[in-house]
């Protein structure tokens, strides 16, 4: 992919599997939680055990992106003909400074596209426009 990062104001790189495949200029990383069973014990009545049982899934959510490819529009597709599995992908959402240096990154090792907004089309521009991208993760990576 080779959008003009330094110029544009889309700070945010998306790569799928390895691969970058748009640049986004707002990204909501997701909230982590794990869901807790609270156990009373019958003769202890200073406070109620909380217990761990499951990770929920976190959302991602990127907006106003651009893209020179149908990559993501194809992966998205994939979901919406019940292709769940061959669309499970690995993500890294790549923070960019100003000058296109990578200053932080996010990898998470499952991940499959839920929402796609378009954006309102203009014909001066080459590039094809992601209003809203939201994503499923799982198993984030340090």
């Amino acid at each position: 992919m080779e959008l003009d990062l330094v110029h544009s104001g889309h700070r945010f790189v998306v790569e799928i599997d390895g691969k970058r495949m748009a640049a986004f200029t707002e990204c909501t990383l997701p909230t982590l939680e794990i869901e807790v069973e609270e156990q009373k014990e019958g003769g202890l009545n200073d406070y109620v055990h909380v217990l761990p049982i499951r990770r929920k899934s976190g959302r991602v959510t990127l907006k106003r992106g651009l893209t020179n490819s149908t990559e993501l529009l194809k992966w998205y597709q994939q979901i919406l003909a019940g292709q769940v599995k061959p669309a499970t992908k690995s993500l890294s959402i790549i923070m960019m400074d100003t000058s296109g240096v990578e200053m932080a990154r996010w990898d998470f090792l499952e991940a499959i596209p839920v929402k796609w907004t378009g954006p309102q089309l203009k014909s001066d521009q080459a590039a094809v426009a992601i209003e809203t991208l939201e994503l499923i993760v799982h198993d984030y990576m340090a």
